[in-house]
């Protein structure tokens, strides 16, 4: 009995000494991957309108998902309406005055030929006549200003995403600039990771990527690098030991494609970036 417990013991302890041969290899071998760890970053717009005034109706919801071009909210119109109306009005006056200028200074050319009038009428029309020109053109330019001013009470996102934050509320005044919704945009989407010195010769701008989420069952994500930083960081960052102030870091943003927007913001995922030779990187760069 003792010595068939013996002999379990060593094939138990041949097939630890086997298996521990064979993750050493294992690790000693050189990949051809590397394998970094970071967090989805997902640009926000901070929306609001070019003009002062109250707040007529907000259209969207925190958590709503808009697409381009959704109109989200608008400013009370009334006062913008009349300065289009003015606008209009002063364009009418302009051209009756404009209109009659000209009819006094064809009459004053045909009345110079025989003398009838001095040089002097004849100028003062012509100049009434330019005056009044400029006058229409002035007039329409505040018809085109006054009508942007009208089409600018109204917000519309300016790309596909999330309604991260409503901070505004009907009948609130605004000033000029003053955010009304932040908005997450929900492409493109990038992830912010951090890769050790020593490893930094291995990727360049452009590297292909893959990107892994938690999610065991979870699709992956192709991108590519698109920045890496030229200035070094130490991590962790509360920590100062002698140490650990060795242990630099570079800060890269890989650029990802979210089809299905499942990549959302802050979400940790995994980074797999393939070690090509030097011809292959020469193509990715190319």
């Amino acid at each position: 009995m003792k010595k068939r417990v013996l002999f379990i013991l060593l094939l138990l302890l041949l097939v630890i000494v086997a298996l521990i041969a064979y993750l050493w290899e294992e690790e000693s071998k050189p990949k051809d991957y590397l394998l970094l760890y970071g967090n989805v970053d997902v640009r926000q717009v901070d929306l609001g309108f070019r003009l002062s005034g109250i707040v007529e109706k907000m259209l969207v919801e925190e958590g709503d998902l808009v697409e381009e071009g959704t109109l989200m909210g608008f400013l009370q119109k009334k006062p913008y309406s009349d300065q289009v109306i003015e606008a209009n009005a002063n364009i009418t006056s302009t051209k009756a005055s404009l209109a009659n200028a000209e009819r006094v200074l064809k009459r004053r050319q045909e009345l110079i030929s025989d003398g009838s009038i001095a040089q002097e009428d004849l100028g003062n029309a012509l100049s009434s006549y330019e005056v009044f020109s400029a006058n229409l053109q002035q007039a329409e330019a505040a018809l085109a200003i006054a009508k942007k001013d009208l089409h600018d009470t109204e917000v519309y996102a300016p790309t596909r995403g999330t309604v991260l934050t409503r901070i505004r509320e009907p009948g609130t005044v605004v000033k000029v600039g003053d955010p009304i919704y932040t908005l997450s945009v929900s492409s493109p989407v990038w992830i912010r990771a951090y890769v050790h010195e020593p490893e930094l010769g291995l990727i360049y701008p452009g590297m292909p990527a893959e990107v892994f989420t938690d999610t065991p069952t979870g699709k992956v994500y192709k991108g590519h690098i698109g920045f890496i930083s030229p200035v070094s960081e130490f991590t962790p960052k509360t920590v100062e030991t002698t140490q650990l102030r060795t242990d630099l870091v570079y800060r890269i943003r890989v650029y990802a494609d979210n089809p299905d927007y499942s990549l959302r913001q802050g979400m940790p995922v995994t980074v797999k970036l393939y070690l090509h030779s030097d011809s292959q990187r020469k193509s990715d760069e190319g």
